[in-house]
């Protein structure tokens, strides 16, 4: 799915813009897909502000990222996180959702241009919250996807150790529309669960704009409730790629 963002970020985005290389688009949904980044390519999902509302608070996501890295072929290394500022009432701001991961593609299939469906597993640590209580976790997670020419579904289903030390689970199916549009419909259901504790159902519709290979726009609105209560959210980031092997490769004249 976090750490310093300001002239990094701004720099990285600009030299992002600037390279070739290929960007699948995770983003803004909670769930992800059976790929990974190519070897030495680097993907960064990134939200620069989003909005998540509920009956007594309303809270600034900004920003969020997750950085993918491929170390070896069909692994890559995921760093994620996002900064939660509370709006209303104010509150003070909070890092939170840090994880550290590896994500590996287990059987190539159709979002890898082969046959059947492409099968990955991700699994790593979950950091503990910037304030609060909370602890150190784990999770791991096997994704299924599938693509036909009408669209692409993306089956998610996790196993959760929480940050406050409760078992859990999460599950989700994303669904894409066909991927040789330039803007394609999107939408995810998912259900999260920690045992004895809360519950929660969610849906998400949306769109993403695929600029070209490396680049890519999303935009989507969130409807979640569970036992505690219900909440809105507002997603809007874009998801772009760049070669770290073509940042050293001497330039030809």
């Amino acid at each position: 799915m976090r750490r310093h963002i300001g002239l990094g970020v701004g720099i990285a985005v600009l030299t992002g813009l600037a390279l070739s290389g290929p960007a699948l688009a995770y983003r803004p949904f909670d769930g992800t897909d059976a790929a990974v980044a190519d070897v030495h390519e680097v993907e960064v999902e990134l939200q620069p502000a989003g909005i998540r509302r509920s009956p007594d608070q309303k809270t600034l996501i900004a920003p969020a990222f997750v950085y993918n890295y491929g170390f070896v072929k069909n692994w890559e290394l995921v760093l994620e996180g996002q900064l939660e500022t509370p709006l209303a009432p104010s509150g003070t701001s909070t890092f939170t959702e840090a994880g550290v991961f590896l994500k590996g593609v287990l059987r190539p299939g159709s979002l890898q241009e082969q046959a059947g469906p492409s099968i990955a597993t991700e699994f790593g640590v979950l950091l503990p919250d910037s304030r609060g209580p909370g602890g150190t976790g784990a999770s791991v997670s096997t994704i299924i996807s599938q693509r036909w020419d009408w669209g692409t579904v993306h089956v998610n289903i996790e196993g959760l150790w929480t940050r406050d030390q409760h078992a859990g689970a999460f599950t989700s199916v994303i669904l894409e529309g066909p991927q040789k549009w330039t803007v394609r419909p999107v939408a995810e259901i998912s259900y999260e669960e920690t045992f004895g504790q809360t519950h929660a159902v969610a849906g998400l519709v949306g769109a993403i704009w695929q600029v070209r290979d490396n680049l890519s726009f999303d935009v989507a609105v969130k409807h979640s409730v569970s036992n505690t209560g219900r909440a809105d959210e507002i997603r809007a980031g874009l998801t772009f790629g760049f070669s770290i092997a073509s940042l050293g490769a001497p330039s030809h004249r």
